[in-house]
């Protein structure tokens, strides 16, 4: 049974939309479930000012999407790129499990590669470890 977070952030999710001239957007899908996430980002004063998301997913990949915008908004840019799997899955406090984890963690996925795309740098192993 999900927990009550995750269905608020499911049924109500935040920050969700699209960014009209975003520094920097992503979109990466789980072909194996059909799960499929968007971000839109924004920066000033070497913050992320603004983030959205689109997507078509399940529960757990919405809600953690939704959680993780509350989370790195208005985050130095440091802090956001080191930003990871286990942080997120602390603030969607579960543990979804193998068969769920790629649906949890696809939104971190996403959010990195628009993060890296703004500072036109590729995600290195070590990164890749953090998602």
């Amino acid at each position: 049974m999900y927990r009550e977070n995750i269905l608020d952030h499911y049924k109500h999710p935040r920050n969700r939309g699209k960014i009209e001239h975003a520094d920097s957007s992503a979109h990466d899908l789980n072909p194996l479930c059909g799960d499929e996430i968007t971000y839109y980002l924004k920066f000033e004063s070497g913050k992320v000012s603004e983030i959205k998301f689109e997507g078509s997913a399940c529960a757990i990949c919405l809600a953690s999407a939704s959680m993780l915008t509350e989370e790195v908004k208005d985050k130095k840019l440091e802090e956001a790129r080191t930003y990871g799997k286990e942080a997120l899955l602390s603030t969607v406090g579960i543990d979804p499990g193998p068969t769920r984890l790629k649906c949890a963690l696809l939104p971190l996925k996403v959010f990195k590669l628009a993060l890296y795309k703004h500072l036109g740098k590729k995600i290195t192993e070590e990164d890749e470890k953090l998602v």
